[in-house]
């Protein structure tokens, strides 16, 4: 049977190549307007005729968050269903639809987030918005669908009880945020994604999906009047107010800890991190750039050089920044031979006390800062990417003219700065998951699994 899910996306990126010799980057420097449709809804819009598409991504407050605490994995349930047919189309005649005219319609949930994607060429627009405005209005939820669905996402539970790095990071946010909803897997587990029911599923989005927490950022070629009138009939019949259940700040747990995961694998996978930097703390710019000099700047990371080139522990290792609504923290990943996981883990520390204590030098923070002011606009250098950003943006409450101060905010972060971001994230250590043979048997090869003879 042909996954029409996967078909769609093909269909999207053939067309576009049929139609266009080279794809035409979006441009950044693109004024940024702040559109409000005669329906009141609000868009930061990037008007770019250069090519004839329109990418437009979007968000409602509330996310896998939002899930009944004895039911992790709802919303993404819901994420994964709400594409399956609407109003009068079956599952299969929606993304027959969706396949015919190339365009590329999906649903996410992040921890604070239920966010969607629209990408189209200009010409299918109506249709696009129309498929839209159904599935967040009208989902069927037939049982039919949502069981296949259901068994997916089982399926790749079962895998992740046997993946070290989904093990690791399981393990990593319960030891971070214990019961609070952050420290809850979004995609559920083996014992709450069989009880979850289709009323469940019609409850989140009646709660959830509300034009009140709504945020778009659409980027592509159409005027402002015709995309003001597509999104009031796309999200025009949307509830005024979401119902939110209210989600507490947390902090995360302070380091240093440390725990293990026992796994017979011959390779150990190393989760390690920290409490963060908020994104609108004074300090969170600094925080940035130091992140980026110890684990975030890929081969020319503090990190890698000492793990990966100075001493061959792993083929890779990185750290980075992640914040959310409520929370906040630095975390990074490695992983390395069973019987090198304990050396791995000293001097992933060692580099992180360095750090914390000596702060960066004078050249890295030049080098970091230089390439973080170029590699800005490379992020954004096509239509989905631009949106993607200006979507982000307006989650994190920043000015719809950010981009333009952006680089000004890199280059006034000073060494002082740097280094007392450096002290404040690492000072107190690491919080280390270990995923992998149990210390004294990490010596010994993995015992090759018995066979049956013919």
């Amino acid at each position: 049977m042909i996954n029409l899910k996967l078909t769609c996306r093909s269909a999207f990126i053939l067309a576009v190549a049929a139609t266009l010799p080279f794809a035409a980057p979006a441009q950044a420097a693109t004024k940024i307007q702040h559109l409000i449709s005669p329906g009141g809804i609000e868009a930061w819009f990037v008007q770019d005729s250069t090519v004839p598409l329109i990418a437009m991504e979007y968000a409602f407050a509330g996310g896998a968050a939002q899930d009944p605490a004895d039911k992790p994995g709802v919303g993404n349930l819901v994420a994964d269903t709400l594409d399956e047919g609407e109003g009068d189309l079956d599952s299969s005649a929606f993304h027959e639809r969706l396949e015919r005219r190339a365009i590329d319609l999906s649903f996410s949930v992040a921890r604070d987030y239920f966010r969607g994607s629209l990408r189209m060429l200009k010409d299918n627009k109506e249709e696009a918005f129309g498929l839209l405005h159904g599935a967040l209005t009208s989902p069927h939820f037939a049982s039919v669908d949502v069981e296949r669905i259901r068994s997916q996402i089982i399926a790749g539970l079962k895998r992740d009880t046997v993946s070290p790095n989904a093990l690791a990071g399981h393990k990593f946010l319960e030891v971070a945020f214990g019961d609070h909803p952050y420290g809850r897997p979004s995609s559920g587990t083996l014992e709450s994604v069989p009880q979850i029911t289709i009323a469940d599923l019609k409850d989140y989005t009646r709660r959830v999906l509300a034009k009140n927490t709504l945020k778009i950022a659409v980027v592509g070629d159409v005027d402002p009047a015709t995309l003001g009138k597509l999104l009031d009939q796309t999200f025009g019949d949307l509830p005024a107010n979401a119902s939110l259940t209210p989600v507490a700040d947390v902090e995360m747990a302070r380091p240093p800890q440390r725990a293990f995961v026992p796994l017979d694998v011959p390779q150990t996978t190393i989760t390690f991190g920290s409490p963060g930097v908020m994104r609108h703390d004074p300090d969170f710019m600094a925080a940035y750039v130091v992140n980026h000099i110890l684990g975030g700047g890929g081969l020319s990371s503090r990190l890698y050089r000492e793990v990966r080139e100075k001493r061959g522990l792993a083929y890779s290792v990185y750290g980075a920044l992640t914040w959310m609504e409520h929370s906040s923290l630095f975390i990074g990943n490695t992983g390395t031979r069973a019987d090198r996981a304990g050396e791995t883990i000293d001097a992933i520390e060692k580099e992180v006390r360095r750090m914390a204590e000596e702060g960066p030098t004078q050249q890295e923070l030049d080098e970091a800062k230089s390439y973080l002011k170029g590699s800005q606009m490379l992020a954004l250098d096509t239509s989905a990417k631009l949106a993607g950003g200006l979507l982000q943006y307006q989650l994190d409450r920043l000015p719809i003219d950010y981009l333009e101060k952006r680089n000004a905010l890199v280059d006034a972060v000073t060494l002082d700065d740097a280094k007392k971001a450096a002290k404040r994230l690492w000072g107190n250590g690491l919080i280390t998951v270990v995923v992998g043979r149990a210390p004294q048997a990490a010596a010994e090869p993995v015992a090759a699994p018995a066979t049956q003879a013919n």
